[in-house]
Parts: structure tokens; C-alpha cells; sequence
């Protein structure tokens, strides 16, 4: 069984069963055989009940995002949106299973075609600190695109999944479609990636179990998508809007308590602007309001575990006598609460500098010129996501160039759009979701060659 604690209270609220192997083998079983009816169906019906899933997920935004805030802490707000998101995602790849359009090429001596075909059954693995609207990104182009299946959400956070799951046969959709097996990485998500039923592995997490499940799917040349981790710059220039950079700097890394791989946690200040930037950040973060995520003027709740919580101590203890910085206050007691913090006067090359801390954790770090900005922005192994500064739109597109990362924002931290493409370079992972071509990240191109020669006259 998996024990489901309330990160905000340490205390138990349900009990799940975990899956086993036999477990996976059977729910595999069960999505191949609806998968062939589901994709054998018109496009206009299964684009129907996509929509239709999507509507009852709609009436039920508020449950959904209670379960959030239990299982996960996150804060009342940003539970709605990522229900919400689950929505808007489904609705968007409805939208694309009338248009998973194959092509016609043009060739000598017949008519050339390509169809656009599913791929079977695809098995998703999704992580703790969006177990939401990550699920999402997989599920519903996969079932657009005519596949099946499987949800291994994180063990921490299996209770909105589950409730999703419910959902969708309430919608309407086929039994065995879309299954959700929660379980424990090593048996069940292990399960997952060898099975031989298995088409492809959706999976966000660590670089380091990403590394060890695209071992795994080599063997089988399964496909794979990764979304890995990050250490994002926030990269202000002098030439900048101060105040509205260092007004948004908290949330950039704040969000979900920093337990986000898009977190903006190296922030990279022009040396000239650095002590002003400096003074309109601190009180930015000592205002942060930290506590209760039920409460609706709660900005940022506690972390996931106490593991997690002894992890980015670790990495503040490490750096403290070296450091200076800037501190918010987090509440005492029970929970597994760490106060927004700033570590200033770091070496670039420090720990806290270079890796991923996934908790509510920054550094400031200065450079000299454009050039610095650039080296530093991309010192480092992973390249997810990032944000520039500056009113110099020639400068912006320059550095949106050069910095090394899948998604960047220019005067902003907006890093995921469900109608544009997301995914990193480097060690932060291996193909694209969202986006127009979600779909077809689900699919198998076939080409049929036709001859129109006939017999000699």
C-alpha cells in the first residue's frame, strides 16, 4: 500500500494500493484490446468523447483541485489552474484528431501517400510537483492520436490521477483506455518501461532516472520522450525595466515552493544594476505570504516530503557560510515548510549554483557584459528554460540565440503554453510535448506508394 501524507501537516490522508508486475501485465492486456476499437473509431466520435471527457473534468475543477492541495500542497490557486489546464489540454487535442493529416508526395510513376497511424499502447510516467496537468501533456494527445493508456502517477500524488481515471469513463470513454496504476518506480514504472506491450514511455523526472529508463527502452528500441530537469537562468541587463524585473524575479522560482524544473534559480545580474536590482528584490521576498495553501491569499506552500525538505537544507547549509542573502519566512510546527531564500555572494561554480535544488531556493550571480551573461547563462548541463531582461529588442533576440534551452521568455517567466512546443536541450531531456505537433509525437508514419503505370497499349 502507499501512504498519501498531507505535505502541509505531515499527517495521512488515504491509502492506495501499489501495483505489481502482474498488475501491469494485466492493465496492458486490458489497453491493447480497447486500443484496436478505439482507433478503429470515426475521428469525429473519439474527438467527441475527448471533448465530452474534458466537460465533466470542467464540473469537477473544485474537487480536483482540493485533492491537489491534499496531496501535494499546492496552494488553492494554482490547484484550480492545473485542473484547469487538464480541461484546456484535452479540448485542444480534440481539436487535432480531424487533423492528423498524413501527405501526399509527389513521385514518378504513381501517387505517394503518408498515413498517420497510433502507435498501441503508450505507458506515461508522471512526476509529484504537477501530477496534473504533466499527466495531461501525455494522455491527451495519446488518446487523440488513437492510442491507449497507462498513468504511473508518483507515489506521493496518486489521488488526482485516480479521480481522472473515474472521470473519464463517466465521459464515456471505452473501459481499459485510459488506466492509471499507481505503484512505486522500481516494480511498477519498472514494469512500465520493459514491458514489451508498452509502444513508448512518457516520463518526467530526475535526469538521472530519465538516463536509466531510455537505457531501458534501447534494449526494446521503444520510443521515448524525457522531460529531465533544469537549472534556468534569469538573465537581467542593465538596460532593463528594474522594478518589473525584480517584482517578478520571486515567482520565478517561488511557484510550487521551487519544486519546478522551469524555476528561474540562477539569477544573473548585470554588475552595474546588481546592488539597485538587489534592493528591489528583498522586499519582493520577504512579502511572500507562505502557509496554508487552502487559504487563498497563500503565494507558496510547503515542500513534498521530509526527504525533500532535508535536500534543500542541505544545499543552504552547504553554502551558508560562504553566503549572504535574503530570507522570507516559512511557518514552524508541522509540515514540511522552508522559507523562500536568496543566496548571494555564491561562486558561480558552487553547488547551489550549478544544481538542481527543486525547492525555494535562488542565487544572484553578476556579469560584466552581454558576452558573460551568454557564458554563465550556459554553464551548465541542463537547458529547460530561461528568461532575458532588456528593452534592446536586438539584444533579445541575440541572447534568445545564443542561451542554450528549449524555452525562454523575453520580460517574462512564462515557460509553458499548451499551444506551443515544450522541452529541453542538453541533460534536460528528448523531444517535444504541447504544441501544435503533440499529436504527432504519438503516431507512426507509414508511406503506401501507388503505381498508376499499366500494360503497354
Amino acid at each position: 500500500m502507499l501512504q498519501v501524507l498531507n505535505p502541509a501537516t505531515e499527517e495521512p490522508v488515504a491509502t492506495v494500493p501499489a501495483a505489481t508486475p502482474a498488475d501491469v501485465d494485466a492493465a496492458v492486456a486490458r489497453a491493447g484490446a480497447a486500443q484496436r476499437g478505439w482507433a478503429a473509431a470515426a475521428p469525429a466520435d473519439r474527438a467527441r468523447l475527448l471533448r465530452r471527457f474534458a466537460a465533466v473534468v470542467d464540473d469537477h475543477i473544485e474537487e480536483l483541485a482540493r485533492l491537489e492541495v491534499t496531496e501535494a500542497g499546492h496552494t488553492i490557486g494554482n490547484a484550480r489552474w492545473e485542473a484547469g489546464n487538464v480541461r484546456d489540454l484535452l479540448d485542444f487535442a480534440a481539436g487535432g484528431v480531424e487533423r492528423l493529416n498524413g501527405r501526399q508526395i509527389p513521385v514518378a510513376g504513381g501517387l505517394d501517400i503518408t498515413i498517420l497511424e497510433p502507435l498501441g499502447v503508450v505507458g506515461v510516467i508522471a512526476p509529484w510537483n504537477f501530477p496534473m496537468p504533466i499527466a495531461a501533456w501525455a494522455t491527451a494527445p495519446a488518446l487523440a492520436a488513437g492510442n491507449a493508456v497507462l498513468l504511473k502517477p508518483a507515489e506521493t500524488t496518486p489521488l488526482t490521477a485516480l479521480r481522472l481515471a473515474e472521470l473519464a469513463l463517466e465521459a464515456g470513454l471505452p473501459e481499459g483506455l485510459f488506466q492509471v496504476l499507481p505503484g512505486t518506480g522500481p516494480v511498477a514504472g519498472n514494469a512500465l518501461v520493459e514491458h514489451p506491450g508498452i509502444a513508448k514511455i512518457v516520463f518526467t523526472g530526475s535526469t538521472r532516472v530519465g538516463k536509466s529508463i531510455m537505457a531501458k527502452c534501447a534494449d526494446q528500441v521503444k520510443r521515448v520522450t524525457l522531460e529531465l530537469g533544469g537549472k534556468s537562468p534569469n538573465i537581467v541587463f542593465a538596460d532593463a525595466d528594474l522594478e518589473a524585473a525584480a517584482a517578478a524575479a520571486p515567482m520565478s522560482f517561488l511557484d510550487n515552493s521551487g519544486q519546478d524544473c522551469c524555476a528561474r534559480t540562477r539569477i544573473l545580474v548585470q554588475r552595474s544594476a546588481y546592488d539597485r536590482f538587489l534592493e528591489l528584490l528583498a522586499p519582493a521576498i520577504e512579502e511572500i505570504v507562505v502557509g496554508d495553501p487552502a487559504d487563498e491569499r497563500t503565494q507558496m506552500g510547503p515542500l513534498i516530503s521530509r526527504a525533500q525538505l532535508d535536500r534543500v537544507r542541505s544545499y543552504v547549509t552547504d553554502a551558508a557560510e560562504h553566503a549572504a542573502g535574503i530570507r522570507g519566512k516559512a511557518p514552524e510546527g508541522p509540515g514540511f515548510w522552508f522559507p523562500p531564500t536568496v543566496l548571494t555572494g555564491v561562486a558561480e561554480n558552487a553547488p547551489c549554483a550549478v544544481e538542481e535544488i527543486f525547492g525555494p531556493v535562488a542565487v544572484v550571480l553578476p556579469f560584466e557584459d552581454e558576452a558573460d551573461a551568454i557564458r554563465l547563462a550556459n554553464a551548465t548541463e541542463y537547458g529547460l528554460s530561461g528568461s532575458i531582461w532588456t528593452r534592446d529588442v536586438g539584444r533579445a533576440l541575440r541572447a534568445s540565440r545564443a542561451v542554450r534551452a528549449g524555452n525562454l521568455s523575453v520580460n517574462s517567466h512564462s515557460s509553458v503554453r499548451y499551444w506551443t512546443p515544450f522541452g529541453g536541450y542538453q541533460q534536460s531531456g528528448l523531444g517535444r510535448e504541447l504544441g501544435p505537433d503533440a499529436l504527432t509525437a504519438f503516431t507512426e508514419t507509414k508511406n503506401v506508394f501507388i503505381s498508376t503505370e499499366g500494360p503497354a497499349l
